[in-house]
């Protein structure tokens, strides 16, 4: 654990981390210093490296999500958990503050989805349109305070901008979400979507790991 690197799991294969909301998962245009940079120097560090530190990405968060990323240490590892990910056995739980009470208070929500690459923002579109992708999610309502809700997400597609477009879609956008039809945006810039916890099959160990990430400190998340 460090200031800066929120350390959730750690063995010679992977890395996991509470990405926090100004953070990008790899480098971008934007030309700000990315997560998996600040990973490497502090193993270099750590480890006192002489060389170059390997690590492998096999998923992503939007940035203004906060919430656990998975890294691996190892080409091999990356391999596998692309698998892994591939095969659809990963579970990734979410959790989302929104306005409006979803109705109902839970369900499975499939669009066809289309990515406007210019935008950088996903559409709900027709089936057999050009670039129609299938998401799929299941929701459900497990907090409610004076003003917003808490739903509990299980990711089951892992497409661009899902979470964020299906829940505006049923009308519920995500605090802070301007992107996706929320009034005002969050004062630390992001948005009110945590990647809560992610379970899977350890790639070379074989063994069933959970690793559940802490909400970010003094964020709204805490009034429930």
């Amino acid at each position: 654990m460090t200031k800066e690197l929120k350390i959730l799991y750690e063995d010679n294969h992977l890395i996991v981390v509470n990405k926090a909301i100004s953070d990008i998962v790899q480098g971008d245009k934007t030309g700000d210093e990315s997560l998996d940079k600040k990973i490497k120097s502090f193993i270099k560090l750590r480890e006192k490296k002489p060389g170059n530190v390997y690590l492998g990405i096999p998923h992503r968060l939007d940035r203004p999500v906060s919430g656990a990323i998975v890294y691996t240490k190892t080409s091999k590892a990356l391999e596998r958990v692309n698998e892994i990910f591939r095969e659809g056995t990963v579970e990734k739980i979410y959790h989302a503050i929104v306005k409006e009470k979803p109705n109902p208070d839970s369900g499975k929500l499939e669009n066809y989805l289309r990515k406007n690459e210019k935008q950088n923002k996903s559409y709900i579109t027709a089936e057999n349109a050009k670039g129609a992708k299938l998401a799929k999610l299941e929701y459900k309502l497990i907090a409610t305070s004076d003003n917003y809700n808490l739903l509990e997400i299980k990711l089951l597609t892992g497409k661009h901008h899902q979470i964020r477009v299906q829940l505006s879609n049923i009308g519920c956008p995500i605090k802070g979400d301007l992107k996706y039809g929320f009034p005002r945006s969050n004062k630390n810039g992001g948005i009110s979507l945590h990647a809560r916890s992610i379970s899977f099959t350890h790639p070379i160990k074989k063994e069933a790991l959970k690793i559940e990430a802490p909400y970010p400190e003094g964020d709204i998340f805490g009034v429930f």
